[in-house]
Order: C-alpha cells, then sequence, then structure tokens
C-alpha cells in the first residue's frame, strides 16, 4: 500500500468501523493468510486509487474475492447498526454476473439502508478515509429511518 493511502499509525485505524471491517476479512481467511497481517495490509484491496482504478477494465466481471469484500463492507455496517440500536439488522447483497445488483440491510421489517451497485469489479475507496466516510454515511441513514420507524424495525 503506497504511504498516501494509509499513513503510518493513522488514527482511523483505532476507529470501530475499520475494526470491523479487518474482523469481517479475516473471517473470510479460512487458510489463516492473513495471519501476522497489519490492518493495512488487510484492508488493501479496498483502496482503489484513481491510478489503480486506471488499470480495471470499464466492463467487466467481478470474481468471488471481489464479491466477498463488499460483502464484507455491508457486513460490518450490520454489525454496526446492531451495536447502536440492539436489534438484528440483516445485510443482503444481490449481484447480477455482469457485477450489478443493490445491497439491502433491514432491520425487522424496516430497509435501512438501500443501496444500488454498478461496476462491482471495481469496488474500492480512494482511501481508508472515503471508505469510513461513506459507511458513516450510511449508517447515519439506517440509524435515522429506525429511530423514525422504531415499531417497524422491531417486527
Amino acid at each position: 500500500m503506497s504511504a498516501e493511502a494509509v499513513a503510518e499509525r493513522d488514527p482511523i485505524l483505532d476507529t470501530d468501523f475499520i475494526k470491523e471491517m479487518v474482523r469481517q476479512m479475516r473471517a473470510l481467511d479460512t487458510y489463516g493468510t492473513y495471519n501476522g497481517w497489519t490492518f493495512e495490509q488487510i484492508l488493501e484491496p479496498y483502496i482503489m486509487t484513481k491510478e489503480k482504478k486506471a488499470q480495471v477494465p470499464i466492463v467487466g466481471d467481478p470474481d468471488e474475492t471481489t464479491i466477498a469484500r463488499v460483502k464484507c463492507f455491508y457486513n460490518a455496517i450490520s454489525v454496526l447498526i446492531e451495536k447502536e440500536c440492539k436489534l438484528m439488522a440483516v445485510p443482503l447483497v444481490h449481484l447480477t454476473h455482469e457485477g450489478f445488483g443493490r445491497a439491502l440491510i433491514t432491520v425487522g421489517k424496516l430497509v435501512v439502508v438501500e443501496k444500488t451497485l454498478r461496476d462491482v469489479h471495481r469496488f474500492g475507496f480512494p482511501s481508508l478515509s472515503r471508505m469510513k466516510d461513506d459507511a458513516d454515511a450510511l449508517l447515519g441513514i439506517a440509524l435515522e429511518r429506525i429511530g423514525r420507524y422504531p415499531e417497524v424495525a422491531g417486527l
């Protein structure tokens, strides 16, 4: 990972979201590949700088590893929703083989996050800070909807 993407000892690495992302990624690591890896190394595939994005074809089908990373992102947001509201949050990521689809997170009968996904083979963020900002925005929307419709979220 380049020095510009994550500064050493970056405080963002101590946030709940980043810790949860690492936990989600380690859960996929059935062979122990990530043992001894730093948070930066584990999360490096999420960093899609302009230079890296330019190397990825505009049209392409996502591989299973990329799809798993997308699911980890929404799983981490779901865990944070559960921590905040003490209700079970269920993520659903549905994609076509071409990388188009939708990500939903439901709490009870309430859809708290709805995100259209396109070009999933190019899924990533310019930096960890941007990834956290995007996740925080989705978390904020989810918590606001739960607060507005608690009776539906509790079903």
